[in-house]
């Protein structure tokens, strides 16, 4: 997975070679990879340029790009649309869309045409379902179908009602035996991969030994195969909620506020836009423009 970033980032002119899914499973006890999510095209862009290997077009779109309170809301074409932004400005990463509440739990026959569609309509390579035991089947039947699945497991946030709220899962022995039962039948349904979110790094780490697929943290601890973030959250975008698990490597929302306020004083002080910014017309152009305005009779004032 040798790694050139496109010439608009400051890369080699040559494309990069695209990232697959068999690649990524190989990497498990090599070498850890990245996930971030991203939501429309220009994220896209700069996520694949950084040379994040998956890109997660995540229905937390719901919380950081729509402005629900949870994920609950987004519908199928929700998803559709933003993964469709993604997969035209994302070139090399592998593509992962999330099938968003209801999507999948009404019947096998609705997952796999839903999943379906995240292929066919929006270039996705793979699709991600929440859930442990319950899903199995559905896993099973997409991965039969020739669909890639990703799980994912512990604080599942379609389900953030039962929970009570976004609460660290599997805290006690018994539920962490119940994560890693599912983790491993979800594994023998045929998943590629699975997200660990909101557990104790240590049975994270259980987990991660005992599976021969790629786990994803999220906080989850270090011992995973791979993380994932909210692209929102790691650049400072989303000012609302900041999970403990987030980590901030860039202040975006700051810059572009200071960015706003100089350029309403700009306009308001009259310096922007300059001539740099304007467009011009030739002399001959605009004295012939105003023999024609000079021509045309004035309008009577109303008396």
């Amino acid at each position: 997975m040798s790694q050139q970033l496109p010439a608009a980032y400051g890369g080699a002119s040559a494309p990069a070679a695209r990232v697959t899914i068999p690649e990524l499973n190989k990497l498990k006890g090599r070498s850890r990879w990245s996930m971030m999510t991203a939501y429309d095209y220009p994220t896209a862009k700069l996520v694949d340029a950084s040379g994040i290997e998956c890109i997660l077009v995540g229905d937390s779109l719901g919380m950081v790009v729509l402005g629900y309170p949870t994920t609950v809301p987004v519908t199928m074409e929700d998803m559709l649309r933003h993964a469709q932004a993604v997969s035209r400005g994302a070139k090399r990463a592998v593509l992962v869309g999330d099938m968003p509440f209801g999507s999948y739990q009404t019947s096998i026959p609705d997952a796999i045409a839903n999943a379906a569609r995240f292929l066919k309509e929006a270039g996705m390579d793979s699709v991600k379902i929440e859930g442990g035991a319950e899903v199995v089947d559905t896993a099973r039947a997409l991965t039969r179908s020739g669909i890639a699945v990703m799980a994912h497991v512990g604080l599942t946030p379609q389900r953030v009602a039962q929970f009570g709220g976004f609460k660290v899962q599997a805290k006690d022995a018994a539920s962490a035996k119940q994560l890693i039962d599912d983790a491993l039948a979800l594994e023998d349904a045929g998943c590629w991969s699975i997200v660990l979110e909101s557990v104790p790094a240590r049975v994270a780490a259980l987990v991660t030994e005992r599976l021969t697929i790629p786990t994803i943290g999220i906080g989850a601890g270090a011992q995973c195969d791979a993380q994932v973030l909210v692209f929102h959250d790691a650049v400072g975008l989303y000012p609302d909620f900041t999970p403990k698990f987030a980590k901030r490597y860039a202040e975006l929302g700051d810059a572009i506020v200071a960015a706003m306020k100089a350029y309403r004083q700009e306009v308001a002080d009259g310096t922007f836009p300059t001539s740099e910014h304007s467009f011009t017309m030739k002399t001959e152009e605009l004295e012939k423009l105003r023999a024609a305005l000079e021509q045309r009779p004035r309008p009577r004032a109303i008396s």
